[in-house]
């Protein structure tokens, strides 16, 4: 992976093989990023992703292996108790034009990832929510 920083703005190039997820937080703890938009396109291998059930408040994961290119990777970067979070949702089409998608959990790079990442100054805290069952943003300024 190979990234600049221009200002609030940071464009990434991640390489075959590195896991996305992973390749955000290295980025969101050495740049010291607490609030962020995110957006990506590229291709994957091999990924996971979940779909959430508000009924049973579950998620349902569900793992692809091929050749995927990223048709939409877009989400934050925030923080819960202090610490890195990320809350990413990908979509991906195979050879036939199929598309699959959901909450990211994980995926690896076959070729390359192209990244913007707009940094917010400031911080957004979550908090899980029993209602909702997901941690969500809280504006608490407790």
């Amino acid at each position: 992976m190979e990234y600049r920083r221009f200002g609030d703005t940071v464009v990434v190039r991640m390489d075959k093989n590195e896991e996305i997820i992973e390749q955000i937080r290295r980025i969101a703890e050495k740049e010291q990023i607490k609030l962020a938009s995110v957006q990506a396109l590229g291709a994957v291998d091999d990924f996971t992703v979940g779909v959430f059930n508000t009924t049973t408040k579950e998620y349902r994961a569900n793992e692809f292996k091929g050749a995927f290119e990223i048709v939409s990777l877009t989400g934050t970067i925030s923080t819960m108790d202090g610490e890195f979070y990320c809350h990413l949702h990908m979509s991906a089409g195979d050879s036939s034009g199929a598309v699959f998608g959901g909450h990211l959990n994980r995926a690896n790079i076959s070729a390359t990832c192209e990244m913007i990442i707009n940094v917010i100054p400031g911080q957004v805290d979550r908090k899980f929510s029993e209602e909702i069952g997901l941690n969500l943003f809280s504006f608490d300024r407790n």
